[in-house]
C-alpha cells in the first residue's frame, strides 16, 4: 500500500518532511498595515519576495530566511508609493531589499479553557487538597508557533518575532509536497530609521509609528 507524504506527526499535527522548501510565488502575500491620520488603516504589500524554509527533523530546529524587494511596494496609490520608495522612507535606490533571518522557533501548546474549567469544577477548593492535586491540564494540537528573528531595513537590524499559524501539510495535484502558513508581527518603524512624519493640528501624527506585517502563503519542497 502506498501512502502519500507528508506522513510525519508531531504534537498531534501532520507536518512536512525534513527538507528545504521555497515560498510559492503563485501563492504568497507579503503585506503590511499602517495607521493614517490616527483614524484609518492603509494596507499595502510587496509584490516581489522570496523565502527559504529549512524544515528540520526536529521542527523546532527549522530555520527561515527571506528577502523582500523594497521597490515592489504597492499601496494602490502611485504618489504614496513614490514617497514610500524615496529617502523619507525605504530609500530603495540605496537599500534595494529587506531581509529577515530566523534565530529560533517555539511552539505554543493549546490549553483549552473548557478543560481547565472542568478541572476546577471537579476539584472545588472546598474539598481537602491543594492545587497540586489537580489533574494535568488537557492539551490539544495547536498550529501556533513563534518565530524569533532579525529584520534588516535600511541596514538597521532589530529583533522581530512573528506569530505564525501553521496551515497544514499535504501533497498537491502536481505531486509536490507543500505546507501552508500565515504569520504576523508588529514593529516600530522608527526603530529602523523610518522617522518621517507630519504633526496634525488636532494632535497626533499623519503616519502611525506601528506597522503590522501580514504574511501568508504556501511553501513547496525542493526536488
Amino acid at each position: 500500500m502506498t501512502v502519500d507524504r507528508p506522513v510525519r506527526e508531531w504534537q498531534g499535527l501532520i507536518i512536512p518532511d525534513p527538507g528545504v522548501y521555497t515560498l510559492d510565488e503563485a501563492h504568497k502575500r507579503i503585506g503590511f498595515v499602517a495607521q493614517h491620520m490616527m483614524v484609518s488603516p492603509v494596507r499595502g504589500e510587496f509584490a516581489k519576495g522570496a523565502a527559504t524554509i529549512s524544515v528540520g527533523a526536529d521542527p523546532l530546529r527549522s530555520s527561515i530566511s527571506a528577502t523582500i524587494r523594497a521597490d515592489s511596494i504597492n499601496t494602490h496609490n502611485p504618489e504614496r508609493d513614490a514617497h514610500l520608495s524615496g529617502p523619507d522612507f525605504l530609500d530603495v535606490s540605496r537599500y534595494p531589499t529587506l531581509e529577515y533571518r530566523s534565530t529560533g522557533i517555539t511552539w505554543e501548546a493549546d490549553n483549552d479553557p473548557i478543560f481547565n474549567w472542568a478541572r476546577l469544577r471537579n476539584n472545588p477548593l472546598s474539598r481537602r487538597g491543594t492545587v497540586a492535586d489537580l489533574p494535568a491540564a488537557a492539551t490539544r494540537a495547536s498550529g501556533r508557533f513563534v518565530i524569533n528573528g532579525q529584520l534588516t531595513v535600511k541596514d538597521v537590524t532589530r529583533p522581530v518575532d512573528m506569530q505564525m499559524e501553521f496551515g497544514g501539510a499535504r501533497r498537491d495535484p502536481y505531486d509536490r509536497d507543500i505546507f501552508g502558513f500565515s504569520a504576523s508581527a508588529e514593529l516600530d518603524r522608527e526603530a529602523f530609521g523610518l522617522v518621517w512624519n507630519v504633526a496634525l493640528e488636532a494632535g497626533g501624527f499623519l503616519v502611525g509609528k506601528k506597522i503590522r506585517i501580514e504574511i501568508a502563503g504556501e511553501a513547496i519542497r525542493n526536488a
